[in-house]
């Protein structure tokens, strides 16, 4: 095989590995650590707007993310559905009807 290793650590680098780590800490799970991010696992309702949908779907994000993360995305998804409603507050509606004139002096 090789000169420069001996048959045993070619195969187990090969297997991916390390040489001389015993074969039983490689199988140990990682420990536990409360720190790192997890799912919140919170359900979103679509709500029908496509660009609310998109801001809450966003929200997903934090759960790949420590908390100090989190305050980023956060205000990100604010500041879209600000601009969400803003948006629906500057489409133009149907006309107003004109009011009739109505002087009663």
């Amino acid at each position: 095989m090789s000169d420069s290793l001996p048959e045993a650590e070619v195969g187990a680098v090969a297997e991916g590995v390390p040489a001389g780590v015993p074969e039983d800490v490689m199988e140990a799970e990682p420990a536990y650590d409360p720190a790192a991010p997890a799912p919140l696992h919170v359900d979103r309702a679509p709500s029908g707007n496509a660009d609310v949908d998109a801001q809450l779907g966003r929200l997903a994000d934090t759960d790949h993310l420590a908390t100090d993360g989190h305050v980023e995305v956060y205000e990100d998804v604010h500041r879209g559905l600000r601009d969400a409603l803003t948006a629906l507050d500057a489409r133009p509606g149907p006309p107003v009807p004109p009011r009739p004139y109505d002087n009663r002096s």
